[in-house]
């Protein structure tokens, strides 16, 4: 008979893992002590990363903040004993550092346009907030910002507005209904706000309102253009085939915009005269010129970069060639020499006496130069698409632009996140070449204050806070484009 006393015949209980291979102590022997070379390497490291914060905490907490000009740091430092920073700029001049020098007593009017960009991209960019949370943060902003301007009677009845509004949103996000009353009201059309997306529309011409001010029926104009120009779209589609009806309507509104924008806008300012005072884009300047430039620029170049792939891939030998030569003409050229074009050249192309401004010029040139790129980063996505996709669309009868609106573009779009924000960063950080063209961005400005007899010699501080700007932009569009990346993730790992 076979002895089988070795073999157990109840169960053991469950046990922990070692510590040594769970939590923060598993964590690190994996990862930093995982052999001897791997744990010198992290000694090494670390010991440089405790010098360099030493000697950083040592530079940054120098009591200089009061400090009126450099040789008055240099004697606070001296007394304090130990060599630092001198801040006394940073507290003098970080207004100038955002704001350039526009007016101080509308300064307001940048500041509500960037709170109300923020505002404008979050139905663009995240999913996870309603339209009933969207309209009220809207509402909050702008009774925020009537309370922060002084009184008269349009504010005071824009305030009593506004705070009806706010109230009123207010309430029905309170007020959750329950799913039989839901269902009634989604069969009634009522009780429902309107889509954020309309306000993001809006947006596009209230931000160079707020900006440069003027009569409020010059955005109005802008905005009639594309309402012409829509119109005819859906007026020609049926009768002339989609294309020729978009011909069309791009031609109405370019006419719409040279020929009876301007006359329509000034009648209706003779009438009724509403705007906010002028302010000349040479007083713009410092962070608020990078970001409107870089926000303009990075919100058309995106489309317009669509067109251009989507052209390039095109069967009309015309339509393929020209985005060709386009791509790879802007491709070839140096950023800065379009930025010398827009400054000295191309008023030379313009009619007499045509008045067409820096900053406006700075965009077109940003623009193109950003879409070239866009365009060969969409193009890799399309190219990584396997070709059933493309068979798909035409198994469900899709014609050629619902095959790319539903089926083709949003899976290259996908593909093509790193690559899109990629091209997005870098164009924010070269808005900063405008510096070479005379307009007053961040690196322009801080030029000017090291030429101050106050601050001549400084150089670390300016520069450090310059960067540390670009930083907190740049690396939030970075994590944005993570948090994208996972959110369209449709994988199954």
């Amino acid at each position: 008979m076979t002895d089988l006393s070795f073999v157990r015949t109840e169960m053991l209980p469950e046990r922990a893992p070692p510590p040594s291979t769970t939590g923060v102590i598993g964590w690190l022997r994996k990862n930093l002590f995982d052999g001897w070379l791997n744990s010198a390497l992290t000694i090494v490291s670390l010991l440089f990363v405790f010098w360099v914060l030493d000697h950083l905490f040592v530079w940054g907490i120098s009591p200089t903040w009061s400090d009126g000009s450099l040789d008055q740091c240099r004697t606070t430092i001296s007394e304090a004993g130990w060599g630092g920073a001198c801040w006394g700029v940073i507290r003098e001049r970080w207004p100038q550092m955002l704001y350039g020098f526009y007016p101080e007593e509308l300064r307001i009017r940048p500041t509500l346009a960037f709170f109300l960009l923020f505002i404008a991209l979050i139905p663009v960019l995240f999913s996870m907030i309603s339209r009933r949370m969207n309209w009220l943060l809207l509402a909050l902003v702008l009774l925020a910002f009537t309370f922060a301007v002084e009184s008269s009677g349009l504010i005071i009845a824009a305030r009593v507005v506004l705070a009806a509004a706010a109230l009123w949103i207010g309430v029905l996000l309170v007020r959750v209904p329950t799913g039989e009353e839901r269902e009634e009201q989604i069969k009634q059309g009522a009780g429902r706000l309107p889509n954020p997306l309309w306000f993001t529309a809006l947006y596009i011409f209230l931000m160079p309102w707020l900006l440069w001010g003027g009569t409020v029926w010059t955005p109005v104009a802008v905005a009639l253009g594309i309402v012409i120009g829509g119109l005819a779209f859906r007026l020609l589609s049926p009768m002339t085939g989609t294309l020729a009806a978009l011909i069309v309507a791009v031609v109405a509104t370019i006419l719409w915009w040279l020929l009876l924008s301007g006359p329509f806008a000034d009648m209706m300012h003779g009438i009724f005269p509403i705007g906010l005072e002028p302010v000349k884009s040479r007083l713009f300047g410092g962070l608020m010129l990078s970001i409107t430039i870089g926000v303009v620029a990075i919100a058309v170049s995106l489309p317009l970069g669509i067109v251009l792939a989507l052209g390039r891939q095109s069967d009309l030998l015309i339509v393929k060639y020209l985005s060709v030569i386009f791509i790879e003409f802007i491709r070839g050229v140096p950023l800065i020499t379009l930025l010398f074009v827009a400054s000295v050249l191309l008023n030379i192309f313009m009619p007499p006496g045509t008045n067409f401004d820096i900053i406006l010029r700075v965009i077109i040139m940003a623009t193109i130069f950003s879409a070239a790129y866009m365009a060969e980063v969409i193009r890799g996505g399309l190219a990584a698409l396997p070709k059933g996709q493309y068979e798909a669309a035409d198994a469900l009868g899709l014609d050629y632009w619902k095959a790319q609106r539903l089926v083709i573009m949003p899976q290259a779009l996908k593909i093509s996140i790193p690559g899109i924000v990629s091209t997005f960063i870098g164009l924010f950080k070269d808005t900063t070449l405008v510096s070479i063209i005379g307009l007053m961005d961040p690196i322009g400005l801080s030029n000017a204050i090291r030429a101050d007899a106050n601050w001549n010699g400084i150089v670390w501080e300016l520069y450090g806070f310059i960067a540390l700007m670009f930083f907190i932009f740049t690396f939030s569009m970075s994590r944005y484009s993570m948090y994208l990346e996972r959110r369209l993730r449709t994988d199954h790992r």
